[in-house]
C-alpha cells in the first residue's frame, strides 16, 4: 500500500513534530529544567511514524523508554506531555513519573517502560484481551534489537504466535544496546529470522525511509487485522543521540555517525515529496506549525504549578504492609 499526498503530508508533520519536541527535550534537559533522564528517538522518527500511520485510534501501543515518537505519532496531547516532562501536576502522570512512564489510554497507549522488554508480555497480553473481546483492533508493540536477546522477547512471540494473537512486533534496531554495539552480541541475523524460527511472517525494511514503513506496515496491520496471528516489522534505523541525555556517545566512530546522518529520514521524506511536484512551500508551512505547537506546549508546562507535596503519597499500590492479622 502506498501512501497518497495527503498522508503524506500527514506523515511529514508527524516526523517534524517529532523531531521538534526531542530537540526541545534534549535542550531543556541540558539546560537543567527537565528532571531524571530522557531517551532522545532523533533519527528514528520514520519508524514510529510509519507504523502509528497504519493503525485506528482503539489500536494498542506498547513502547519503550525511547517512547516520546511513538506517543506523538499515536496521537498523544503535547502539552500534557510537556508538562510530565517538566514535573508538573499537569503532566500525563501529574508530575510524577517523567519521560519513561507516560501512558494515554484515550489513544490506545498502554504506556513507556523503563525495562528493556518489559513491553512484550503487556503488548501480548492486550492483544490476548483484543481476542477475547472479539475486536478487530490489534496490538502494537515496539521495541529494540538489544530486547530480543532478552527472555521476554522469545516468550511474548512464543505466546502470540500458540494462540494466534492480534499483534504487530516492530524492532526498531537502531544497532546500539546502550552504550554496546547490538551486532557483536547478537548471534544470527536478528530480530527478523527469530521471528521466523517460530513460525511468524517477518519484513525486513529500511526504518529511515517512512514510505517504506508505512506500505510495508500497512500490509502487515492488514494480516493482523484479519485474524491470521502476529507478525513482525524489523526496521533497520539509527540512535543519533546517546543512549540517555547525560550519554555523549564517545564510544561510537564519528564517521558511523556521519554516515548514518546522510540517511535522516526526515530530510528524505522531504526530497520524496518535492521530487514528485510537491511544494516547498507546504513543508515549511508544516515545519512552522510543528515548531508553533511544542513551543506553546513548553509555554503551558512553564506556566503550570508544581505538584503538592502530598500528592507523593496518592496514585500508589498498598501492599497491604502493616495490616497483618
Amino acid at each position: 500500500m502506498s501512501a497518497d499526498k495527503n498522508t503524506r503530508l500527514a506523515i511529514y508533520r508527524t516526523m517534524v513534530t517529532i523531531r521538534q519536541f526531542e530537540t526541545m527535550a534534549g535542550e531543556y534537559f541540558a539546560a537543567g529544567q527537565i528532571p531524571g533522564f530522557i531517551h532522545l528517538s532523533i533519527g528514528q522518527e520514520g519508524s514510529s511514524t510509519g507504523v502509528c500511520s497504519c493503525l485506528r485510534p482503539d489500536d494498542y501501543v506498547a513502547t519503550t523508554h525511547r517512547g516520546h515518537g511513538h506517543m506523538i505519532a499515536k496521537g498523544a496531547d503535547l502539552k500534557r506531555m510537556v508538562a510530565e516532562l517538566f514535573g508538573k501536576v499537569t503532566g500525563y502522570c501529574k508530575g510524577k513519573g517523567g519521560s519513561m512512564h507516560i501512558a494515554d489510554f484515550s489513544v490506545g497507549m498502554l504506556g513507556a517502560n523503563g525495562v528493556v522488554a518489559a513491553g512484550l508480555p503487556i503488548a501480548v497480553g492486550a492483544a490476548h484481551a483484543q481476542k477475547l473481546q472479539k475486536r478487530d483492533a490489534i496490538t502494537v508493540c515496539f521495541f529494540g534489537d538489544g530486547a530480543i536477546n532478552r527472555g521476554p522477547f522469545l516468550e511474548a512471540l512464543n505466546w502470540a504466535q500458540v494462540y494466534s494473537l492480534p499483534v504487530l512486533f516492530v524492532c526498531e534496531d537502531n544497532r546500539w544496546s546502550a552504550t554496546t554495539a547490538s551486532g557483536p552480541m547478537t548471534a544470527g541475523a536478528g530480530a527478523s529470522v527469530r521471528a521466523e524460527s517460530f513460525d511468524i511472517p517477518a519484513v525486513k525494511v529500511d526504518g529511515n525511509d517512512v514510505l517504506a514503513v508505512f506500505a510495508a506496515a500497512a500490509t502487515l496491520v492488514q494480516q493482523v487485522r484479519s485474524g491470521i496471528g502476529p507478525r513482525l516489522l524489523h526496521a533497520i534505523t539509527y540512535r543519533v543521540k546517546g543512549h540517555v541525555s547525560v550519554d555523549p556517545a564517545a564510544y561510537r566512530h564519528p564517521d558511523e555517525l556521519n554516515e548514518a546522518l546522510k540517511t535522516d529520514p526526515i530530510a528524505r521524506a522531504r526530497a520524496a515529496y518535492l521530487q514528485a511536484g510537491g511544494d516547498s512551500g507546504v513543508l515549511a508551512a508544516i515545519e512552522t506549525q510543528a515548531t508553533d505547537e511544542v513551543a506553546a506546549a513548553v509555554a503551558g508546562a512553564d506556566a503550570a504549578p508544581w505538584p503538592d507535596a502530598a500528592a507523593a503519597f496518592t496514585d500508589i499500590q498498598t501492599t497491604g504492609a502493616g495490616t497483618w492479622h
